[in-house]
């Protein structure tokens, strides 16, 4: 009988209705292949993104009958068609219109494709296309960073540690997603800068209030990068060099065959930087004779960062039995020398660096209408190692000079300690066992109602070890282990012909951790025994929300969401993590949040060859037991150390708005602001959450010339400025604050300034890059100063056919 059930199991994947090829080939009026054209295909429950081959032909296999839009997309130009597949294979060619020739309705159409329609369902959520940003110099993060209530919080340069602030509330409380899968699980040296947005389809910013299939303790949103779903054979290699001796290469490629559909994907990255920007300030002196202190423009001498890395995935895809099917290997590794502890102290470290590897395997499964027409199933799965080593033994106290550091009589020192960090000498290592498995199942009852079912599964087994200890020491290391579940349900209707359209979710939380360290005691009679000591949680929540939106026009939509939010604290702030100078604390709690958004979207608006639309949000945060740094004073900040608590409860409510302006699809203007208040309670005293900067605002200029010194080419000039208003890392003592201005940042501006040649045929681009080009003084969290200037030259070639 179970040899029955089996064999059942492995024949219903392949007993699927009958289905059939579509095909045909994409040409302009004068019989010209269009590269880079996207065809989108949907119907029903099916959705399916193809790019056109150097050929200028494109295919999808495996389909069922019906009817089915065509989405067809080339640059600023837009097409619809609809193709009705019977019972044979279905050739369908396409002629798109001239350029100049079609009407801008069209546009509009195009503002109401995928990304428009994403954002018109109720969530506060930014979608952020990747098409200009692939062809620059512009790292993933650096886009986040323009967005509509984003503000990213970076240590210093390239490799420094980032944080995502998302209205306010920011580090674990955002969670990242590359595909749904935490990208925690990848470790530290495979992050969103290691991406290049060439390999990004899309990035979805949800504030406040988090979609059940990313079903994780997001508190204060999420952010996901999609990667490209294309199958058709395709080439990407881009690199880039500049200022700080700034190198940045990545290659990513797709192969198919056509006639088994096996397919293997491949990428590869590499980023290296000497980061060894000037800085300035209080803290960088000179110390002399007598104990003077004298203030210096230094050169950061021990911040250089480098990361390798690649991914190969074989499998098969648009096939009867899965859309994609993928078995794979994931490495990387990186290197990061460490200048200072959380503060630019005038102490700086030399010689104190950590390492960190990566290896995991991976599996990804996805299936639309499995089984039966409606019921979608995706799977995707990582396990593997993740192992990272700090070294700190160098004694030699040092200046902001690099030079050996003089006491106040003029003699060189070392610290007595034997290391940068206070605490001695180490070379300790944390080596992790690490699984995440994200499950989706979704069901279409119509085109009305539909059913989703999510799991998250993510686990780390971590493992302390200390080179330096005594072979005793390291005999009986602890362990320290983190298991979490996350479930969501979610229920999706529309009515009134898509103009209401809302998403009712639930989600239960599950977090088990184990701290185990061996100890030696005494017993009764005097013997010495080792026992275990164990610190074990295991605590449940849940959480729920909704998220609607009512289209009063076809470019009039409002938008409500709201969610109980859970986060739970990570590994981090749990466990510690010496590499970041993070103390363990074990008695944390998880934090709390009850998110609501109100919000609306006009546009986009047509007026002869003009474009605009306008979106705003209000919003509230209610926070219980919120984690951050403690609220520090001038009298207890730690200048090398931090640990995670639990600040208190809080709230932070605030607004953001954005304006997007286009002209004859050559010029545009985005600008973007956000404010808000964030508030905590300290000793019973409401004050401002210390830190965070609460006025942000972001523009950008974008202009194109076409045909210009070639025929079929185009050069963009962009332009973008970020500000920051002022804000303090370290709460004003009382109402005395005098002093106070010494832990003040200063409001910020910068500007960048960039050029882009598109090749005909845009196979071939070539960028120039100018980043902050007055050179101005910025900082970020802790007040730790950023790169200042800098210069970067891109080249970047792609083909689709090989």
């Amino acid at each position: 009988m179970k040899q029955k059930i089996l064999l059942l199991f492995f024949i219903i994947p392949f007993a699927v209705a009958a289905q059939y090829d579509l095909s045909g080939f994409i040409q302009d009026t004068n019989g010209y292949v269009v590269l880079g054209t996207q065809i989108k295909l949907s119907g029903g429950s099916l959705s399916r993104t193809k790019t056109v081959n150097g050929s200028g032909k494109y295919e999808f296999k495996d389909l069922p009958s019906g009817t089915f839009n065509l989405e067809i997309t080339s640059g600023d130009y837009i097409e619809f068609d609809q193709v009705v597949i019977t019972d044979v294979d279905v050739r369908h060619d396409i002629q798109l219109k001239n350029h100049k020739d079609y009407e801008l309705e069209e546009v509009a159409l195009r503002g109401e494709s995928a990304k428009s329609k994403m954002e018109k369902k109720g969530f506060a959520l930014n979608v952020i296309k990747t098409d200009e940003a692939a062809q620059r110099n512009i790292q993933t993060n650096e886009l986040l960073n323009t967005s509509v209530g984003v503000k990213i919080r970076q240590n210093g340069g390239l490799g420094s540690n980032v944080e995502y602030s998302l209205n306010g509330l920011s580090g674990s409380a955002v969670r990242i997603f590359i595909d749904g899968i935490p990208i925690s699980t990848f470790g530290s040296s495979y992050n969103l800068n290691s991406i290049p947005p060439s390999m990004i389809e899309r990035i979805e910013v949800y504030k406040g209030v988090v979609p059940g299939y990313l079903s994780d303790d997001a508190l204060g949103g999420a952010i996901n990068i999609v990667l490209n779903q294309a199958t058709n054979t395709n080439f990407n290699a881009s690199v880039s060099y500049g200022s700080f001796n700034t190198l940045q290469a990545s290659v990513n490629g797709l192969y198919r065959f056509d006639g088994s559909g096996f397919t293997v994907k491949a990428s590869g990255f590499h980023n290296y930087s000497d980061n060894d920007y000037k800085v300035s300030g209080r803290s960088v002196v000179i110390t002399g004779l007598g104990g003077v202190q004298t203030p210096i423009t230094a050169r950061r001498f021990n911040d250089a960062y480098r990361s390798t890395g690649g991914l190969v995935q074989v499998g098969f895809t648009d096939v009867k039995w899965a859309d994609q099917f993928f078995v794979g290997f994931n490495g990387s590794e990186d290197y990061n020398e460490v200048q200072h502890g959380a503060f630019m102290t005038t102490r700086p470290y030399k010689g104190r660096f950590y390492e960190s590897d990566a290896s995991l395997a991976n599996l990804i499964y996805q299936k639309e209408d499995l089984f039966i027409k409606g019921f979608d199933v995706n799977v995707n799965g990582y396990y593997g190692k993740r192992n990272r080593q700090l070294s700190d033994t160098v004694a030699q106290a040092y200046s902001w000079n690099g030079e050996p550091a003089v006491d106040f009589r003029g003699n060189e020192y070392e610290y007595t300690w034997g290391s940068q960090q206070e605490g001695g000498p180490t070379l300790a290592k944390i080596e992790r066992n690490v699984t995440s498995v994200r499950t989706g199942l979704a069901y279409a009852f119509n085109k009305n109602h539909k059913v989703l079912a999510n799991h998250v599964f993510s686990s780390i087994d971590r493992q302390d070890s200390d080179a330096l200890r005594s072979v005793l020491e390291n005999t009986f290391v602890g362990t320290r282990d983190l298991r979490k579940n996350i479930f969501a349900l979610t229920y999706e209707f529309s009515a009134f012909d898509n103009r209401l359209q809302a998403s009712l979710f639930g989600k239960y939380y599950q977090q088990k951790t184990i701290n185990v360290d061996p100890k030696i005691e005494t017993d009764a009679a005097g013997n010495n025994q080792l026992v275990d000591e164990v610190i074990s949680s295991n605590k449940t929540y849940n959480g729920y929300g909704f998220a609607l939106s009512y289209a009063v026009l076809p470019n009039i939509t409002l938008l409500a969401s709201a969610e109980k939010a859970v986060r739970l604290p990570n590994e981090t702030e749990i466990f510690g993590n010496d590499g970041d100078n993070v103390v363990a604390n074990y008695s944390i709690n998880p934090e709390q949040s009850k998110n609501y958004n109100l919000g609306f979207r006009l546009g986009t608006f047509n007026l002869n060859k003009n474009q605009f639309g306008v979106s705003a949000n209000l919003f509230t945060r209610n926070i219980k037991d919120r984690i951050g740094l403690p609220i520090e004073t001038s009298l207890n900040v730690d200048e090398e150390l931090i640990v995670y608590v639990n600040q208190g409860s809080g709230n932070s409510k605030g607004f953001d708005a954005q304006f997007n302006y286009s002209y004859d699809n050559n010029f545009g203007v985005n600008f973007n602001i956000s404010k808000f208040d964030l508030k905590i309670e300290n000793r019973g005293v409401e004050i401002d959450v210390p830190n965070t900067p609460f006025l942000t605002m972001n523009g950008n200029l974008r202009y194109s010339f076409k045909d210009l010194i070639q025929e079929k080419s185009r050069l963009n000039l962009f332009y973008t400025l970020y500000y920051t208003g002022e804000f303090s890392y370290l709460v004003p003592q009382g109402s005395n604050t005098v002093g106070d201005d010494f832990f003040k940042v200063p409001e910020q501006l910068a500007q960048d300034i960039g050029v882009s040649y598109a090749f005909p045929g845009n196979n071939f681009v070539m960028s120039f890059d100018v980043k902050n080009i007055f050179d101005k003084p910025v900082y970020d969290n802790l007040s730790v100063q950023k790169p200042g200037r800098a210069f970067y030259l891109k080249l970047n070639y792609s083909i689709n056919k090989f």
